[in-house]
């Protein structure tokens, strides 16, 4: 009889859970795609930086020429525009923080929030949490998440480097974001 009771019981409960996870889908509604297409300027030189650095191993010496910097951990607010110049409509603004993760190459470990400021996704976000494997002209990085329109989002950042400055660390990166989302 109790055999019977806890067939009946997990009957039940795999009921349950199903009818639970259509209400949760049905609420998120029809997924969607989206693709972006912006320019991010990471700049450590001038009067403006965006990007700091915060942190760096303990018994290090910072110079400069040092491109592999392994163990140093930076903060940005970096814009994010249209165009590749500066001075093209800022869309947004990539804020977070990154550490340099390689001890014989330049690799990043990136944590970045792009939080947008104007147009169709304005107050929504994308996140990044990903490798990224910065002297490669192009390469890919992973979107954990996001908020506002772009809540769950999942999907992939195709970056290209547009401009870079080995000396001062000044950067430009296209990116073209592939976002799912509901």
């Amino acid at each position: 009889m109790a055999r019977r009771s806890m067939y009946g019981n997990l009957v039940v409960l795999i009921i349950t859970i199903t009818l639970i996870s259509h209400a949760c889908h049905a609420y998120l509604a029809k997924e969607k795609v989206t693709k972006l297409h912006f320019f991010f300027h990471d700049i450590f030189s001038g009067d403006h930086a965006t990007t700091v650095q915060v942190a760096h191993p303990q018994g290090t010496v910072i110079k400069p020429d040092n491109s592999v910097n392994f163990g140093a951990v930076y903060v940005l607010d970096d814009p994010l525009t249209e165009g590749p110049d500066l001075n093209s409509r800022v869309i947004g603004h990539a804020q977070g923080f990154y550490a340099s993760a390689g001890q014989k190459e330049l690799v990043l470990v990136v944590a970045f929030d792009f939080g947008f400021t104007s147009g169709e996704f304005n107050g929504s976000s994308i996140s990044v949490l990903s490798r990224n494997t910065v002297l490669e002209s192009e390469r890919e990085m992973a979107v954990v998440g996001g908020r506002g329109k772009f809540r769950m989002a999942r999907g992939f950042a195709e970056l290209k480097t547009y401009f870079f400055n080995i000396t001062s660390g000044n950067a430009v990166v296209e990116y073209n974001i592939t976002v799912f989302h509901y």
